[in-house]
Formats: structure tokens, sequence, C-alpha cells
């Protein structure tokens, strides 16, 4: 399974608007320049953060993007299924119907040892990133890296 490079994008975006002061807007082409990201491209990102409640959006002078929750309350696997959407990676084509001894009566999806394999691999995926919170990946950022927040908002200043 490939995800878009917009999952890491949303992801970095997202934890470096925990440092930010005051919960205050970054605009969009700010969040961009950060990492020399296509500010279009990342919109669109931000945007489907906005729709999945991550994020609010405001226009205007002061206006940009927001956490729209705590950061407790976010998990890696609410910003994956932001971007992604919240599609199985593995779809079972139940082709086994058309092997020897297939069946028009089975529903292989729920019989097949490679389908549940790869429903357990997901399940277990999905639940790692359920169990990890944007206030969990800034504790570890911040235990390795302490001066992380205070030369973020440096960098968000002189953009």
């Amino acid at each position: 399974m490939q995800m878009s490079e917009g999952v890491e994008w949303a992801l970095h975006s997202c934890l470096n608007l925990t440092w930010v002061e005051d919960g205050a807007a970054v605009k969009a082409n700010r969040l961009a320049a950060f990492y020399d990201l296509p500010a279009a491209y990342l919109n669109k990102q931000l945007q489907a953060l906005v729709r999945a409640g991550i994020l609010t959006s405001t226009t205007g002078p002061r206006g940009g993007f927001r956490l729209a929750r705590d950061p407790g309350d976010i998990t890696v696997l609410d910003v994956v299924t932001a971007i992604e959407g919240t599609e199985d990676a593995f779809r079972c084509q139940e082709i086994l119907r058309q092997g020897p001894g297939g069946r028009a009566d089975v529903d292989y999806r729920r019989t097949c040892a490679v389908s549940g394999a790869m429903r357990r691999g997901e399940l277990a995926w999905r639940r790692e990133l359920a169990a990890q919170t944007l206030a969990d990946l800034k504790a570890e950022v911040e235990g390795r890296r302490p001066r992380t927040p205070e030369l973020t908002r440096r960098r968000f200043a002189s953009l």
C-alpha cells in the first residue's frame, strides 16, 4: 500500500499548527513555504482536513488554518482518512469463485484465507494509527528536539 504524499504533508502541517502561539491561524502559503511545498496542492489537503473537522479555516487578513480540536483528540488515523478516504486498502474481488471448486453461493470475502489475512493486517494498521494522536507526536518530537516549538514559530514569523 502506498499513501499519497498529501498524508505526510497534512500530518506535518497539523503538527506545526500545534506549536503556533495562541492558536493563531496560518495561511496555506505559509504552511506550504515552511517545507517548500506547492501551495495549491497543500491547500487541497488542508481543505480535506477542514471537511473532516480536523482544521478550521477563516478568510481575511487574519485568516488561515488552525486546529479545530485539541491535539489529543486528533489521531493519526483521522488525518490519514481525511486525505486518503475510508475505503479499505485491500478489496477482495472473490477470484476464488472462478477457480476450481468455486461456488456462486459462497461469500469469499469472509471465507478466503487471503482476504482474512489482509483484513486483519489492515485492522492492526488502523488500530495503531488510531492509538496515536497529534499530542503524542508533538510530545515525541519535543522529547527528541526540545527547540522545535520555538524554531517552528520563528520560521513562520520569517515567512
